[in-house]
């Protein structure tokens, strides 16, 4: 039988009929592709579907995955250690803050399990994470001060920094008034655990759009719930990322005993390791300190560097004057910086007042929440009871001070019958840092001729002879948009130096010792004494100790000047006249009753001699108290500044330029800063000549001018540049009065510049020169060089007048001494 077509394996019958004993109705039938076709679709929906539900699970994962689980060991429980904590901190970008809608990340509670939460007190509880650091809100405040050149290391940021909402609220009106100044790019930095928004902190803060600085939220997350170690970190974190945005010049933060513990710990530590300055306010900053916000970044750099040490030299007899002045010195606000270092010149005999007082006075005073406590007073005392020469005394004061950083070391003179104001230091440490370290300073000309500032306006010249009037400021120099009322006070510059309260700065103050040296040396030569310089007039009453008078003469040789105040209400200073004590190199015993005719001994090495009445006897010291009764009689009362430094400055306490203020000679009289420095210029040239002992004048190859130096004054060890005298010994004039060898001593001339030298003449030895004719005077040029020049001309040929007046009045005073001492040793013979 043949086989059934329909078979496909016909060799093997159990193949053939694989399916057919399964079927339910017995019958053999192969399924066909309809049946395929109506079956796939509903399987491939099922798993269509199973697909989809797992893409969306992962998508929702994916968008909503948790950023809080943090490391393994945090979401154990297990807080990470200190010394690990420095390596989990992020500066989140904009893209991974919390959305608006959802919890502040401050103050969200930590994703620690509560078992794990230490056992203590209630406090302590509440403070335990310990977790990464991470800042949600800071980088979108660093990304948007590019404007401030922050990239640069010198640039005007100074930031303010809080570490909870009560400092901050002392700090903030500081921080918008330094901005209304628009001197610098103001920060503002908010770093506590407090978890209010920064927009709530300024609504409270009465912060208004007229406050133009930067906000920046340097809270890490978490950080209600922080612990103190986590919050100590965070500050110094936050503030690495800010130096690295920003580089601020200097922060200035809250009093230390206002701040949080950590804050204060941060900050100080960041700053020792950046070398950032830091100032920490008292809490009446607000009132006493607004004068800070006046400031620049350089003036505030030079916070700490800043050194300023006070020299008294107490005189015999002056315990109730001294005693005043070391309690206002103690009495006075420091506002918690450096106090300044005390020296305390002492004379041979001590009463015991003084003895008692300086040895309980601690300075400065203890501070038992601080490190050991290191003494800043220094006493010298003189143990030679003989007087001492005027260029004796000079040195002697001048050497008890020598600054160990010319640029930042700074010396305050003040005098016994001083009494000081309790914010005298706010005025100085105000002046000093913007007139001394601000940006404006360093490029101000005005600032290289600026030698100090004085704290006392005095009444009288520098001769006591006439008043001084303070000048006015002329409304062409006003500063913009300042209109000061007529007669309104203001500071002045002045080229006379002061020993009452004055502040010199350190690079002057080398150069004053530096000239010193030389000028003694000039006049204590080893050469002949006809060889030697002459003597010349004294300038300044012998009420002022002796070293002024070597510090008047190289201000006229620099045109240095000193900045005086001009507070007709209140002072800084109130000067005690009952008490007063003369210089002891001016104090002079009795003359001797029997030889009421017989001179003084003066010696002619002496570089100064002042101008004497007609009997040629000096001051007693009878006479020196009628003196001082005549001045105490005319003291005025003054009341002492206690109120805050800005209620006393003109113009809003916005310290003028020193190119706008007035500027006097050392007579008193009005000049200008070119008139000054031309004067200088002329002034030295005769010097070298007559005192340095150059060869020429002008001298053509001077010595070049070193900071804090004046050995291009003088020519003493260059042999080169210096000539033997052609002086001879002068003798006496007979056609004048041998008891007056000054002659007349009126002097009708304004100008009063190189009044006192003398021109050496080998044609006329003997006696002075004659007058020349006088010169022709020529006409007004209208070219400004040639007015320049003609008025060189003029003051040139004015010089020599002066020196050829001079010289007769000095001719005659040496045959005087000559003709005396003849008289003395006749007397002794």
């Amino acid at each position: 039988m043949p086989p059934t077509p329909g078979r496909i394996f016909a060799g093997d019958e159990e193949l053939g009929k694989k399916y057919d004993d399964h079927r339910p109705n017995g019958s053999a039938k192969v399924p066909s592709w309809s049946t395929w076709q109506n079956s796939t679709p509903r399987i491939r929906r099922h798993r269509l579907f199973l697909v989809l539900l797992a893409c969306v699970a992962l998508y929702l994962f994916v968008k909503y995955i948790p950023t809080d689980l943090g490391t393994v060991d945090e979401r154990l429980g297990r807080p990470l250690s200190r010394g690990t904590l420095g390596q989990h901190h992020e500066l989140l970008e904009d893209s991974e803050k919390p959305s608006k809608g959802s919890d502040s990340v401050i103050a969200r509670y930590p994703p620690v399990d509560l078992a794990s939460r230490p056992e203590g007190k209630e406090e302590t509880d509440k403070h335990f994470y310990n977790g990464q650091i991470k800042f949600y809100y800071l980088a979108a405040s660093l990304h948007g001060i590019a404007r401030t050149m922050g990239y640069k290391d010198v640039n005007k940021n100074v930031l303010f920094a809080a570490g909870n909402l009560q400092s901050a609220a002392r700090l903030i009106p500081l921080a918008c008034e330094m901005a209304r100044w628009n001197r610098n790019f103001v920060h503002f930095a908010i770093m506590g655990r407090d978890d209010l928004p920064l927009d709530a902190i300024k609504e409270v803060n009465g912060v208004d759009p007229e406050c133009d600085m930067f906000w920046h939220d340097a809270r890490p997350d978490y950080s209600t719930w922080s612990t103190h170690g986590r919050m100590e970190f965070s500050v110094t974190a936050g503030l690495g990322h800010i130096e690295r945005f920003m580089h601020p010049q200097v922060i200035l933060i809250d009093d230390s005993a206002m701040e949080e513990s950590y804050f204060t710990k941060g900050m100080r530590s960041s700053a020792l390791a950046s070398s950032k300055c830091i100032i920490e306010l008292p809490t009446n900053a607000a009132e006493d300190l607004l004068w800070v916000t006046r400031l620049d970044t350089g003036s505030l750099s030079a916070w700490h560097t800043t050194y300023i040490d006070i020299v008294i030299h107490a005189p015999p007899d002056s315990s109730g004057s001294l005693i005043r002045l070391l309690k206002s010195i103690e009495s006075a606000d420091y506002f918690g910086s450096r106090r300044p270092h005390l020296t305390i010149e002492l004379p041979t005999d001590i009463d015991l007042p003084t003895k008692k007082y300086i040895d309980n006075m601690v300075w400065p005073p203890l501070d038992w929440s601080s490190g050991p406590h290191a003494s800043q007073i220094t006493l010298r005392r003189r143990i030679s009871r003989s007087r001492l020469a005027p260029e004796e005394a000079s040195a002697a004061f001048v050497e008890s001070f020598y600054p160990a950083r010319s640029k930042q070391s700074h010396v305050l003179v003040v005098s016994p019958q001083v009494e000081l104001s309790p914010m005298y230091y706010h005025y100085l440490l105000y002046n000093l840092l913007e007139y001394k370290y601000s940006s404006y300073a360093s490029e101000s000309p005005e600032t290289r001729n600026l030698m100090g500032l004085s704290l006392e306006l005095p009444s009288n010249n520098l001769d006591e002879k006439t008043a001084l009037v303070p000048p006015k400021l002329p409304k062409s120099s006003l500063p913009d948009g300042l209109n000061l009322p007529a007669n309104e006070p203001i500071p002045f510059m002045w080229q006379a130096p002061n020993s009452n309260a004055a502040l010199y700065f350190g690079e002057k103050w080398t150069e004053l010792h530096s000239f010193i040296t030389s000028r003694i040396s000039a006049q204590k030569s080893h050469a002949p004494l006809d060889q030697r310089p002459l003597p010349r007039r004294k300038e300044i009453n012998e009420k002022y100790p002796a070293w002024t008078e070597y510090l008047l003469e190289l201000m006229r040789l620099r045109s240095y000047s000193l900045l005086y105040p001009h507070f007709p209400q209140q002072t800084i200073v109130t000067i005690h006249n009952e008490l007063y004590t003369p210089p002891p190199e001016f104090t002079f015993p009795p003359v001797d009753p029997s030889e009421p005719d017989s001179p003084p001994d003066i010696d002619p090495n002496e570089p100064f001699i002042a101008t004497p009445p007609s009997n040629l006897k000096p001051s007693t010291s009878s006479s020196t108290k009628q003196i001082s009764k005549h001045d105490a009689s005319k003291t005025h009362q003054t009341t002492l500044l206690t109120k805050p430094l800005l209620s006393l400055l003109p113009f809003s306490g916005d310290l003028p330029e020193l190119s706008n203020l007035p500027l006097l000679k050392y007579t008193g009289r009005p000049t200008t800063a070119s008139e000054a420095q031309s004067a200088a210029e002329s002034f030295a040239d005769i010097f070298r000549v007559e005192i340095g002992g150059c060869s020429s004048r002008p001298v053509t190859n001077a010595k070049p001018k070193v900071p804090g130096s004046a050995d291009d004054l003088f020519c003493l060890n260059d042999p080169d540049l210096t000539i033997p005298s052609t002086r001879k010994s002068p003798r006496i004039n007979p056609s004048n009065d041998p008891d007056n060898p000054f002659g007349d001593d009126n002097d009708d001339d304004d100008d009063d510049t190189d009044d006192y030298f003398i021109h050496a003449d080998a044609n006329s030895p003997q006696s002075p020169p004659p007058p020349s004719p006088p010169p022709i005077k020529p006409k007004t040029p209208t070219d400004p060089e040639a007015q320049k020049r003609a008025a060189d001309e003029k003051l040139r040929k004015r010089l020599e007048k002066e020196e050829r007046k001079r010289k007769n009045e000095l001719w005659e005073f040496g045959g005087h001494l000559e003709r005396q001492s003849m008289k003395r040793s006749q007397r002794k013979g």
